[in-house]
This record gives structure tokens, sequence and C-alpha cells, in this order.
């Protein structure tokens, strides 16, 4: 890793990044700050781009302020935008590609080829000659256009199942001078789903965390016998990270006379007014007003001590690429018990450094629970073994490496240019 560093700096040296993240910075975009940060340590100069401004409920961070300070929003750009853009239109290569796309691949070109144009213009003006998406949604399709107007080479990261990031994924992928993907799982997904048009280099970027910020100032504590059990859960609210499992798995473990609270940190992606009422009315069926609080999005200082106070670290999600949110609990060394999905048994093995159980499955989850709470050598053990495991695999060093890594992989001249 050291060399790989070494040799991607030198590559890069001098050398202007755009870095583009939809609607930034989000509540769970702490990652990509850290990211930035370890890319500008590594001596890369980024500018940050942007579709548009988060919701006002998401923005929560005391580093966001300074993060729209220096980010240029591209939707933002304006009806002229796309008046300038349309003559730039890469039509024929459009034609081409939407004969097997839906009708919503249609929208998404009309939302973005103004916003391409203006990447393009940004670009042209400020000497960047690369731009690094993280994401395959609309900002993919921006970039993608924006190259084929003739603007800055990009390259992609995935960040979870293809599926979900809407249409047209040939028409983005076949122009990327390189592309990452943050498990194992999804690099095979994408060789078996479309190899004619990946892009020759595909690296594994594994998302990444602040090992030196998130550790322990106090030693961890076990749960004791008799006092009420602190569990701890960090996630947007959204009915695919399984927070209505996780609070029946509560109310068994009450009804099992087990005294327990929950602290559920995080937002609804309207900002309070979209899947948070349903969390609240499932609170209320299940008579749980006394023993879960809602936190909102908060800042990554108090996920930081909501962490250090807890006895475990729960999330139930139902998908799930990688997370984040257990890379932060487990650098903490606190016990993480999570769900089987997606790429999470690439950063948890099961009865080493966590616990798994199946997805919503609240008996299952109830009974994990219980067992790392009514055994402190197995909660210490979980704790500091994934404390261990974060250190050794999980830095967020990691994928500002691995991004210069592919940048120098382009010094021979872009692939697809």
């Amino acid at each position: 890793m050291r060399f790989r560093s070494v040799v991607a700096k030198a590559s890069s040296k001098g050398q202007k990044i755009g870095y583009l993240v939809p609607q930034f910075p989000g509540q769970t975009h702490i990652f990509f700050w850290r990211e930035l940060a370890a890319l500008e340590r590594l001596g890369a100069r980024v500018r940050l781009f942007s579709t548009r401004k988060p919701p006002p409920g998401l923005i929560s961070h005391s580093w966001s302020t300074e993060a729209m300070e220096r980010t240029t929003y591209l939707v933002e750009a304006g009806p002229i935008a796309g008046l300038r853009a349309l003559p730039r239109m890469p039509y024929g290569q459009i034609l081409k590609a939407v004969g097997s796309e839906p009708a919503s691949f249609f929208r998404d070109l009309a939302v973005t080829f103004p916003a391409a144009r203006a990447l393009c213009d940004h670009c042209r003006a400020d000497a960047i000659d690369h731009v690094h998406v993280h994401s395959c949604g609309r900002a993919a399709l921006i970039a993608a256009l924006a190259r084929a107007m003739g603007g800055p080479t990009y390259s992609l990261t995935l960040h979870g199942e293809l599926d979900a990031y809407g249409p047209g994924q040939r028409f983005k992928w076949q122009r990327a001078s390189f592309a990452t993907a943050v498990t194992r799982k999804l690099i095979a997904d994408l060789r078996s789903a479309m190899p004619e048009v990946l892009p020759d280099t595909l690296l594994l970027q594994p998302m990444g965390v602040d090992i030196d910020a998130l550790t322990r100032d106090r030693p961890y504590l076990p749960h004791a016998p008799g006092e009420p059990l602190r569990l701890f859960c960090c996630a947007r609210l959204n009915i695919i990270k399984g927070h209505v499992d996780l609070l029946q798995a509560v109310k068994q473990l009450l009804e099992a006379d087990q005294p327990v609270t929950l602290e559920l940190a995080g937002e609804d992606d309207e900002g309070g007014g979209g899947y948070r009422r349903v969390i609240e009315d499932e609170i209320k069926r299940l008579d749980l007003q006394d023993h879960v609080t809602l936190l909102g999005a908060i800042d990554a200082d108090t996920v930081r001590q909501k962490l250090l106070s807890a006895h475990i670290f729960v999330l139930a999600s139902w998908m799930e690429a990688l997370g984040v949110a257990y890379m932060e609990a487990m650098s903490c060394g606190v016990p993480v018990i999570g769900t089987d999905v997606g790429g999470v048994a690439e950063l948890i093995t099961s009865g080493q450094d966590g616990i798994l159980v199946p997805p919503r499955d609240p008996s299952s989850l109830a009974a994990a629970i219980r067992t790392v709470a009514e055994d402190s050598d197995l909660s210490q053990r979980l704790g500091s073994a994934g404390r261990d495991r974060v250190v050794a695999s999980f830095s967020s060093a990691r994928g500002a490496e691995t991004l210069l890594q592919g940048l120098a992989s382009m010094a021979g001249g872009s692939p697809n240019a």
C-alpha cells in the first residue's frame, strides 16, 4: 500500500481533480469529506462538485458550511446553461444508447444535460482534466455527457447494487477511464452484467473511516446485569435500513424482562417529512416511547460520543453494500450486530469481529443482542477485534490511495478518450 501511494502521488503531482458527489454534503457524507482530506494530504488538488444542495434537515455536520462554500452546484446552473448545451449535445451517441432504455432515461437526460455543460465550462476554466464521480446515478450521467461534449475524462465508484442507480448504465460506463467498487461482490456483479463496456481498470475501493478520530478515550464497559442495555443505531431513515425490525427486536427484549434503550440517529431523505413518520407510528404502536429516542441527523462528534456510551451498535439493514456505520462503531471498539446482506461479510466475520444475523428477522436480532449483552467476555472480544479489523483494512486513506492509483493507470492515455 505504501508503494502504491507513493507512485500514485508522484503521477498526480500538480494535477487538479474534480470530485463529484450528489447532494453534497448530506447526512451520510462524512466518508467523502474524509476521503477528500486524505486526497489533499497525498498531494492532489481537489475541486468539489455536486448536483444540488441537500434538504436543510440533512445538513448536520460541523464541516457542512465549509463544504458547501467549497462546492460548485451543477444543477443550479440555470436555463441559460441548458440553452448553451443544446448545440453540443452528443445526439448521435444518445440515439444509439436509447434504443434499449426506458422512458425515464429521457427524463434523466433532460435534467442532466445543462449540468453537463456547466461541468465542461467549470473544468475548462479551472484546468481540470479528470472528474471522479462517487455515484452511478444522474451524477454519472452528467460526467458521461460532459465527456461526450469534449469535456474532462471521468471515473466512477459503484456504492451499491447497479439496479438502484437508474437507467443508462452502459452509456455511463463505456466512457469511464477507470472505475472502482466498494466490495468484491459488486465488482463480480459488474463483470457479469456488462463486461463489454467496463473500463480496463476496475479497482476495489472499500469505504473507510478516520481511525485516529474514531477511537476510545475511555475503556469499553460491557453491559452489567440489571442495568438498562444501551443500544445505538446510526443510519438514514429508510425502509431498507430495517429500523422497524430493530424496533420489534427491542419490543421482544422488553417482553423478556430485559431493560433496554435505543438511540436512533439519522433522518429520512425528505429532511423529516418522509419515512420518519412510519418509524414514529411504529414506536407508538409498540408502546416504545419511553425506550426509543429519535435523534435526527447528528454531526460526527455526536456520533462518536453516542458510540462511546453504547453497549452495542445495531443496524438491521435489508440491503447494505458494505456499511460505513458499522466501520465507525468497530473503530470505536463497540461490539457490532448487523445483517448478512450485500458485502457486509467482507467487513464483518460473524463471531469474530461482530455478529451477523439474517435480514428481516427481529427474533434472530433480539437473540443476538441478548447473547452479546449477557456475555461480557464476548462483547469485549468483539469490540477489540472490530477495532483491529478496521485499522488493518478500512482507513479512509485507502480510498484516496485507490483513486490516485486509478489516475496513475491513465498515465499512458485514457483507454476511452
